[in-house]
């Protein structure tokens, strides 16, 4: 298949890049980086803040994949907010509108977005796809993110948004934010540790996107984290087993609050506990459910 990518230099897009090429696939990086490459991989040129991109070269792709978006896991001053929303709500805006107006249209969008969609909730308060979406900074960057795809939608493409779970990777990322106070004995729960934790493995996302392009049938959010969701206590537990290393410092949310400011508080404070209702009711098969082989792996 032809599949083109935004955001190929991430995290997630890179580790989709080499699964899908290992697997035979045409890749091409829909990216704003003029000096990029990659070996087996064609470059689509982009500059979504100057509403531009290469249309004609979006012709008779089978897949695209977009991933664009800045860091939620900065310090979010009034201009950083700005930022993480409009590389992405003007990002999808621009993309959708160019699959609109193209003539051989892909069979399917992919387009990233996150569990923030469902805002904090308590931990017994469980939401899958069925919920709306809830209060908060990052439940309306999703919610006006997700509207984006609309135009795409219109034409007859069928969209997949990605609501993705808190994803596990030392490279970036929450874990690797926690990962080098773990490594000197500073590590421990965050606030009282009840809030949930809904996760998922690096390595699960690219055997979650193939399973999304081979089946049809699934269009609109579809949850992408493990089912195995855990409280933050739980979860610093398992990854002081993991790395060998103490957990006896708890980190008071003032603290959070102090240093990190609205993002540590929605990001390290807040939870939400959500379930992969739609993967599970299509059949898909988790390689990486458990927490602990999953931080192994990252």
């Amino acid at each position: 298949m032809r599949i083109a990518i935004t955001g190929a230099t991430g995290m997630i897009g890179s580790k989709m890049t080499a699964f899908l090429l290992a697997q035979g696939h045409q890749i091409s990086a829909i990216t704003r980086r003029p000096s990029f490459r990659q070996a087996q991989v064609s470059v689509i040129p982009w500059a979504p803040e100057l509403n531009y991109i290469e249309t004609s070269q979006l012709e008779g792709f089978d897949v695209v994949i977009n991933l664009a978006g800045s860091s939620i896991g900065e310090k979010w001053t009034p201009e950083y907010k700005k930022s993480i929303l409009e590389s992405r709500v003007q990002s999808t805006k621009i993309l959708c509108k160019a699959l609109a107006r193209v003539v051989s249209k892909p069979k399917l969008l992919i387009s990233a977005s996150a569990i923030g969609y469902y805002g904090n909730h308590s931990p017994y308060d469980v939401r899958d796809e069925g919920n709306l979406w809830g209060d908060g900074f990052l439940a309306d960057v999703c919610h006006q993110w997700e509207s984006e795809t609309y135009p795409a939608g219109q034409e007859g493409i069928r969209v997949i948004h990605m609501r993705l779970g808190v994803v596990l990777s030392k490279s970036g990322g929450a874990l690797a934010k926690m990962w080098r106070p773990f490594e000197l004995g500073l590590g421990g729960i965050l606030g009282n540790g009840r809030q949930m934790m809904s996760w998922v493995a690096l390595d699960e996302i690219p055997y979650v996107i193939e399973h999304l392009i081979k089946n049809d049938s699934i269009k609109g959010p579809v949850n992408v984290v493990s089912p195995m969701a855990v409280s933050n206590s739980k979860f610093t537990k398992i990854l002081g087993q993991v790395m060998r290393r103490p957990t006896l410092l708890p980190v008071p949310g003032f603290v959070i609050r102090l240093m990190f400011g609205e993002m540590g508080q929605s990001l390290l404070l807040d939870g939400v506990h959500v379930l992969p209702r739609r993967l599970q009711e299509s059949g898909y098969r988790f390689h990486f459910p458990d927490l602990k082989d999953a931080l192994k792996r990252s």
